[in-house]
């Protein structure tokens, strides 16, 4: 890919006039909207529209103040596919990826928090990074199971390594896939009920054997989990 605009980043200008490291990224990363925006790109490069999509909340001025104040903090990058696409998208840098135990910590901590409503807007990257942070890591070094999920127009492929869930953008595949809205999917991985009630329900798809697909959904929960 093609880099536009490359150059060396710009340091973040002092909002707090602290010497302390934290308050230094929280002067990049601490305006409203800037970490989401790096949450929707942690696993690959997006186009802005498509970006747009998963934070129905932002303008797109706003948008576009967001990906140039983290473009010029050396986060993120504007790039060109090669033809036939030859359409601008952004990634993240190796900087810009050095974030994700902060957002993976987030979602940690914001699972104990109350209040929580799993009702509202999540976005397919957010789902797949939550899941990636919830998992029961113990469990889950005792599973191997390939995992798709079919969100329209996004869609992923993972595994449990390690006791990790590894996932990365692509065609919905594995042992188990499952298909619908990032809401409705939320619901079937994180919710009580299980998954032969959501089969033939209309919201949600489901191919693969249903035992492993429970196997695989056990593995995840918001309370109580420390990602241990």
């Amino acid at each position: 890919m093609n880099e536009i605009g490359k150059g060396p980043p710009r340091p973040p200008r002092s909002v707090y006039d602290e010497g302390c490291i934290a308050a230094h990224a929280l002067d990049l990363l601490g305006d409203r909207w800037a970490l989401l925006v790096i949450r929707e790109l942690m696993l690959g490069a997006k186009r802005f529209q498509l970006l747009r999509a998963g934070l129905p909340g932002i303008s797109a001025s706003v948008l576009t103040q967001r990906l140039e104040g983290l473009e010029a903090g050396g986060i993120l990058r504007r790039v060109t596919l090669p033809d036939p696409a030859a359409v601008q998208v952004y990634e993240l840098t190796e900087l810009g990826r050095g974030v994700r135990p902060v957002i993976d910590a987030l979602c940690r901590f914001g699972a104990r928090l109350p209040g929580h409503d799993p009702r509202k807007f999540i976005s397919p990257t957010a789902l797949m990074l939550s899941m990636a942070a919830m998992v029961d890591r113990r469990a889950a070094k005792e599973a191997a199971i390939a995992a798709g999920f079919d969100m329209g127009r996004e869609s992923f492929r993972g595994g449990l390594e390690n006791g990790r869930w590894e996932v990365e953008r692509g065609p919905a595949e594995g042992d188990v896939v499952f298909a619908g809205s990032a809401n409705a999917l939320a619901g079937v991985v994180y919710g009580a009920r299980r998954l032969e009630h959501w089969l033939g329900s209309g919201t949600v798809t489901f191919r693969g054997d249903p035992a492993t697909g429970q196997r695989f959904l056990d593995l995840f929960r918001l309370k109580g989990r420390a990602g241990t």
